[in-house]
């Protein structure tokens, strides 16, 4: 039998992902009385946590499973390359710091971990692998959480939090048909941006939000936050920053998850659908750069791209969901992909004439360049001559959203006048804090335990 949510929960934790769970646990490790209220049902239960791999970890040695050290000083300087500096400094080095504490805290709730994966993002030394990725983390959790005492509830849908005067008066949520409203001590919302909702999508980013794939959870409507921020509580980033990437375009609509992405651009050239090339596929190393072709893809016609590789480099990227279009010759190959072929192949033959000579290095930068080509290829600039010939479609793939609650160090989400009370928040929701643009790999899993342990404890604190 489902707990009931009038069983005099002290908080009420908005969401069931890792930021949600973390928060769950450290307050209910703290005393507290917590209720987990999660839209999902139960075997879709978890965000987009679940589509996991890693979370990117601060540390002054190596260990089991990270190679040499990743410190403080370097892991801003990658946050800030990627963000172009828009980040809460104050949040993003407390986030850093508070990251080498995570793993062992990680290890002591259930959590494995186990060595980077061959080909995933070259992340032996900056990123820890859960062993049997974000579901494995999230039973793992959830287990943890009914140990503690947490009671959940699934397919349970916040649509408002009633705010006066600066504090969380009512709650009101849907659940088994019926709306129900309770009056929690205090409240963590931990539920996820708006990339589930088409037409808030649509209203940041125009009618190509239509071709856009959302490649986690369909349950991230954004209900929470709109609600929050038509209170009146305070934003960060704007509706159209997210986290995009270039996945196949044949994943389905939602839930596709990590396996959709396709890593092989900087061995590739990209081309629109008039079979131009549009960017620097090899600008810098893949982990820092992946996160931006979504919004690349965006920007072009129908909002598709093809990836173009020869046989040389098939097997230098994690292999894809999807297999790749085949053909012995340019031409072939576009007229599989729908691209005109005589305008493929001058681009090839362009490409291919720019190429120089040199040392080819498929996991770090090798200075590989193209010369007078527009634009350039900087690193990794290989001639495709070597059949057979590979292509792959990409489309847009949105992960979450970076519009958010604007919290302090202490979690609590900033209204009109000030702190809200007792409203904290953790995860994608409060991400844009941090992440104004871009993304670092594996640093979302990072804010969401971070931030969901903080809010926890203080809302153990407060209630207490």
């Amino acid at each position: 039998m489902l707990p009931s949510p009038e069983s005099g929960s002290e908080i009420i934790v908005i969401g069931g992902g890792n930021a949600a769970l973390c928060a769950a646990m450290s307050a209910a490790e703290a005393g507290a009385r917590v209720q987990l209220l999660e839209a999902a049902p139960r075997p879709c239960r978890g965000g987009n946590s679940r589509h996991t791999r890693n979370f990117r970890c601060m540390h002054k040695a190596p260990n089991a499973v990270l190679t040499d050290v990743y410190g403080e000083e370097e892991y801003f300087d990658d946050l800030l390359k990627v963000t172009a500096g828009h980040t809460d400094e104050r949040l993003a080095k407390l986030v850093i710091r508070a990251s080498e504490g995570c793993y062992a805290w990680m290890q002591a709730h259930g959590v494995y971990f186990q060595p980077s994966l061959s080909g995933a993002l070259s992340l032996a030394r900056t990123n820890a692998f859960f062993l049997g990725g974000g579901t494995a983390l999230l039973n793992a959790y959830y287990r943890k959480a009914r140990a503690l005492g947490v009671t959940i509830l699934y397919e349970a849908e916040v649509s408002h939090l009633d705010v006066q005067e600066d504090k969380v008066r009512e709650l009101v949520f849907t659940h088994e048909g019926r709306s129900r409203r309770i009056s929690p001590r205090a409240v963590i919302a931990a539920s996820g941006g708006f990339e589930s909702n088409p037409g808030w999508l649509a209203e940041a980013w125009g009618p190509a939000a239509k071709n856009f794939i959302t490649r986690g959870t369909a349950y991230n409507q954004g209900m929470v936050l709109k609600d929050l921020l038509d209170q009146g509580a305070q934003s960060v980033s704007d509706p159209a920053q997210c986290h995009a990437v270039a996945i196949d375009g044949r994943a389905p609509k939602f839930d596709g998850g990590i396996v959709t992405r396709l890593d092989c651009v900087p061995f590739s050239i990209v081309v629109n659908k008039n079979a131009a090339r549009f960017y620097d596929e090899g600008e810098d190393v893949w982990p820092k750069r992946y996160a931006i072709w979504g919004r690349l893809v965006a920007a072009q016609p129908d909002q598709i791209a093809y990836a173009i590789i020869d046989s040389t480099s098939l097997e230098l990227f994690m292999p894809s969901v999807f297999p790749p279009e085949k053909a012995d010759t340019i031409e072939e190959l576009a007229v599989k992909l729908g691209l005109p072929p005589q305008k493929l192949s001058q681009t090839v033959n362009a490409y291919n004439a720019a190429c120089a000579p040199g040392r080819f290095h498929p996991s770090e930068m090798d200075g590989l360049a193209t010369k007078g080509l527009t634009p350039p290829k900087s690193n990794w600039a290989r001639a495709l001559t070597t059949p057979p010939f590979y292509g792959y479609s990409l489309r847009t793939g949105i992960t979450f959203t970076y519009l958010g609650l604007k919290v302090d160090e202490k979690a609590r989400v900033q209204g009109a006048n000030g702190a809200v009370e007792n409203l904290w928040a953790a995860g994608e929701i409060m991400a844009g804090s941090i992440l104004g643009q871009g993304y670092l790999a594996g640093i979302g899993m990072t804010i969401g335990t971070v931030f969901g342990r903080i809010a926890g404890q203080e809302a153990a604190n407060y209630v207490r």
